[in-house]
């Protein structure tokens, strides 16, 4: 009788091994198949937004104008800019003068420069646009407009 219960137990025990086994394997399996789709998923973003490029626009403001224009961005075009997915990573004032006095610089981020030509052609059409231009037009704010686009290097880290 004892036999009987000890094979029983040994069936078992294997039974267990088997089953921790498999649940294992399992476990491994999809881990390993949750990094390799997630290293693909990256690889698929990092391709899809390699056509993204950055413009660095540079105003050079009438003397003493700076701070109106500072507030026209805060106020009013910073809004039409994200009104027609014109996305702005930054805003700046430079310190050091006198090369940089009175200059007002921002960067755009685009998904292409297709989009980015898209997407100022929808500004510039915006009836709140063309309000705020013929505001400038009367209170001249700004001298000069530089605009650069700069796709990034393989090894930049804003992409």
């Amino acid at each position: 009788m004892k036999t009987n219960h000890l094979s029983l137990a040994m069936a078992l025990n294997r039974r267990k091994f088997k089953g921790w086994t498999v649940c294992g394997i399992a476990l491994v399996s999809l881990a390993a198949g949750s990094f390799t789709t997630a290293r693909l998923t990256h690889m698929i973003q990092v391709r899809a937004a390699s056509s993204v490029v950055f413009e660095l626009r540079v105003y050079h403001a009438v003397p003493g104008k700076l701070p109106a224009l500072e507030s026209r961005f805060r106020d009013t075009a910073s809004k039409l800019l994200a009104k027609h997915d014109l996305k702005a990573v930054g805003y700046w004032i430079p310190e050091d003068a006198p090369a940089w006095d009175n200059t007002f610089i921002y960067i755009l981020a685009h998904p292409s420069r297709e989009e980015a030509k898209k997407n100022w052609e929808a500004m510039r059409a915006d009836p709140a646009f063309q309000e705020m231009a013929r505001s400038e037009q009367a209170d001249k704010l700004v001298e000069k407009v530089e605009s650069t686009y700069m796709p990034p290097t393989d090894f930049s880290p804003m992409k």
